[in-house]
Order: C-alpha cells, then structure tokens, then sequence
C-alpha cells in the first residue's frame, strides 16, 4: 500500500506504521502457542463421534421381564397388641413380698442378676439365697428361670433386692407337698450327720432323713454318709411345722426287689443247691441261697415224717439241700423232701435190680433146691 502523500515526512510515518504491524503480530504470535491435533486425539475424537451416531440410530434393547413371580412372604406387622403383656409387666406395681419371676443374666459368687422384664433389674445376694452352707450361687447358669420374692424394691444400686429363701417358704413347700403325692424321687446331698438320721436341703428347705430310712440294713455309722449323693423320696412335707422328712429305703427296696426278679427269672426248676437257713416260721423255714436270693421249705416239703413246727428238725444257720421245685410271682419254693424222695427211689431201684439178660440163666433145679417137702 502506498502512502496517500509523498515527501519525507509521509515516507517516514508509513514505515514506522508498519514497523508497529510487524512488532504485534510477533508478539501475538509468541503469546498464542500453535495448536497441533496429535494421532491419538483425532482418532479419539472420531470414535467417540462414532459412538454418538450408533447410539443415535441403534435401538437400545428392552430389559428381560420376568417369567416367574417370585412369592416371598412378607414379614408380619408388628403391634401395640404384641407387645401388651411386656407393657402391662413394666407398669405393674412392685410391693415387698410379691413374688417374682425372672431369668438370670449374670453369676457371680457374691450374687445374681435377674432380668425381671420391667424398667429396673433384679439381684439375689447370697445370704438371701439359701440356708445351706455348702450352697453356691455358680450352681445358677445364665438364662436360666428363677421365682423370687421382693424383699426391698430400691436398693442402694437402684435395683430391686430378691430373696430365693423367701420363695422357697411358699413354692418350695407347694413343690415338696406335690413330690409327696406323686411319689417321686430326687436326688439330694447330705449336708450333716446329726442324731438319729442325717439332714440336707431341698428346694432352699432343711429336710431329715431317719438313720433307719438310709439303708435297707443298719446304719452303725452315720458320718459315712455325709457329702453322698441319695436318691431319696418325700415321706412328710408339713409347712406348719416346717417339718420335712425323707427316705432312701423305699426307693432301695424296689430297686432290690427289680434285681431279684430279673436273677430269678434266670433260676431253674429242679436245681438242687446249698443254703442257709435263715428264719424258721410256723410255716416253714427261709433258706439263703446266696446272691441275694432266698427261698421258703414249707413245712410240708421239710421231711418225710410230719412235723408240727420246722425247729423240730432245722435250726438258723444250718446248711442245708435243698431243691427248686417252683418259680412264682417272684417267690422261690423249695424242698428237703424231695430229696428224700430221690434218695429212696435210688435204694430201691438197687434192691430190684434185675440181671442183665445174658445172666439169666439159673435153672429149675438150683431154684428149688433149697425148698423142703
């Protein structure tokens, strides 16, 4: 481009024009770094313009429905209703007295913790909870269900305090009396050996056992039972006179008698054995077989001649024969007669023995030699 006039003035101001044209174009052009488009960007640009047609003109496909419905029950809904006995127990009025029922849900040696399903918890100390003196508070497990009796309904921890002895005056005498009438057996641990018997506990509850209920026999030394375990079953169980009486006799005597009955189903008729008399009777006498089985000889069954009472031919402690001649009822009759009776058909089969055929030959001369006319 030229300049509009001439002259040195207009020359000089052209070129100083375009010198400052050059000068911001460079400059512009050193600020502004030159963009270049490298292979990995093109070729991404162009798939991801693929992408975006595809998806324009591709159908999208319509998710699978399902062929089975699923039949899952739904959890049942939950009411005021359910929970009205809970509700109910925890605005109960607790009174000192009332008996209680809860679960354990901790054991210490000093105590127990008793979950009572109200707004505070339950606790049992030691000395509440029995007059046994071999008595463990660690013999109680956690969960499991206790009856207790209120004895003070805000201790010092906030707590209500429960006595098992308290409860035991009444539900124990209410389970002893119940033992009693339905004969049952428990097992108890004698505690100490006092005169004439022996004592333990039941339910919290002192209880004696006669020295003449400990064994089926005599009992000469009464310390040999302390710390045993017994079966034992409820004879008297009188609350009013805080009387508890036990025996282990009854239970050993059936017990005695099952064992004899199963030795003698396993007795055989016609046995002969050896016993010891034990006792004689009018009717007979008692003959010890051992084993622990014995056995009546009738007095009929003592002896071939009659006799009016066994002690004209027996007496206690004489060993004797004796014969099983019968199984009954549990019951062993046995017989000395009988044995009498197989020794004379012995002697008698010797007098008539009969000579063997082949030694038959006597003849009618030696026969009648000997008889005179």
């Amino acid at each position: 481009m030229e300049p509009a006039s001439s002259g040195p003035e207009a020359g000089a101001k052209y070129l100083q024009t375009e010198a400052t044209k050059l000068m911001s174009e460079e400059i512009l052009t050193a600020q502004t770094p030159e963009i270049t488009e490298t292979p990995e960007i093109a070729e991404t640009a162009e798939t991801a313009e693929a992408a975006s047609q595809a998806a324009e003109t591709s159908e999208v496909p319509e998710a699978p429905q399902a062929t089975e419905k699923l039949d899952i029950p739904e959890a049942p809904a939950e009411s005021m209703a359910d929970y009205e006995d809970e509700i109910k127990a925890s605005m109960k009025p607790i009174h000192e007295g009332d008996i209680l029922n809860g679960t354990v849900i901790g054991v210490s040696d000093e105590e127990l913790v008793v979950d009572l399903g109200i707004h505070t918890e339950g606790v049992v100390r030691l000395e509440d909870a029995s007059d046994d003196p071999s008595f463990s508070l660690k013999s109680f497990e956690v969960g499991q269900p206790i009856s207790a009796t209120v004895i003070r309904r805000d201790n010092a921890q906030g707590r209500i305090q429960l006595s098992l002895k308290a409860a035991a005056a009444v539900l124990g005498w209410e389970r002893l009396q119940q033992l009693q009438k339905d004969q049952s057996n428990i097992t108890v641990k004698i505690s100490e050996a006092v005169k004439s018997g022996v004592t333990t506990y039941v339910e919290g509850i002192r209880g004696f056992i006669p020295a003449s209920k400990l064994s089926l026999n005599y009992v000469e030394n009464l310390d040999e039972f302390v710390g045993r375990e017994m079966e034992v079953r409820v004879i008297t169980a009188d609350p009013e006179e805080k009387r508890l009486v036990l025996s282990a006799r009854d239970i050993l005597r059936e017990k005695a008698d099952e064992e004899r009955k199963k030795m003698i189903s396993n007795v055989q008729v016609g046995l002969v054995t050896e016993g010891t008399v034990e006792t004689l009777q009018p009717y007979g006498a008692f003959v010890n077989l051992g084993n622990g089985l014995s056995g009546l000889v009738h007095v009929s069954q003592i002896s071939q001649q009659r006799i009016k009472h066994p002690s004209a031919v027996l007496k206690e402690g004489q060993t004797v024969k004796v014969k099983i001649i019968a199984v009954k009822d549990g019951k062993i009759s046995l017989s000395m007669k009988a044995l009498e009776d197989v020794t004379a058909e012995a002697i008698e089969e010797e007098t008539y023995h009969l000579p063997k055929a082949e030694e038959a030959t006597t003849s009618l001369a030696s026969l009648f030699k000997n008889i005179k006319l």
